[in-house]
C-alpha cells in the first residue's frame, strides 16, 4: 500500500512558475513509476507525465514539454512536479499517481494508488 499527499498548489499570474510536491508512505515506493495528472473541471483527466523507479526515464503531454519537469527522490520518497511558464489552460486539479510497474504510463487506468489533489489556478 501507498498513501499519497500532494502539496504546493496556489494561485499564480500567467508566466509565473509552482513547484508541486507528492510525498509517499511506506517503504517501498522505489519500486513504483510515477505519474502526474490533471482534471480542469468539466473535462476528462489528464496525463501530465511520469517517470520510471530509476527516475532516468520520463515523459510528458506535448502541451507541458519544455514549461514542466518531474522528477523523484527515491532516499526522501518524493516526486515533484517543477511548472514553469504557466498557462492558464493549465488550471485545474493536480494529482499524482503511483503504478507498481518499473515503468510509468500516461494511461491513467493502469495506476494503483492516488493522491487528494492539489488545486492549480493560473490567472491570465
Amino acid at each position: 500500500q501507498v498513501q499519497l499527499a500532494e502539496s504546493g498548489g496556489g494561485l499564480v499570474q500567467a508566466g509565473g512558475s509552482l513547484s508541486l510536491s507528492c510525498a509517499a508512505s511506506g517503504r517501498t515506493f522505489s519500486i513504483y513509476a510515477m505519474g502526474w495528472f490533471r482534471q480542469a473541471p468539466g473535462k476528462d483527466r489528464e496525463f501530465v507525465a511520469h517517470i520510471d523507479v530509476s527516475g532516468r526515464r520520463t515523459r510528458y503531454t506535448d502541451s507541458v514539454k519544455g514549461r514542466f519537469t518531474i522528477s523523484r527522490d527515491n532516499a526522501k520518497n518524493m516526486v515533484y512536479l517543477q511548472m514553469n511558464g504557466l498557462k492558464p489552460e493549465d488550471t485545474a486539479v493536480y494529482y499524482c499517481a503511483a503504478r507498481l510497474d518499473p515503468l510509468g504510463s500516461s494511461d491513467f487506468v493502469v495506476y494503483d494508488f492516488w493522491g487528494q489533489g492539489t488545486q492549480v489556478t493560473v490567472s491570465s
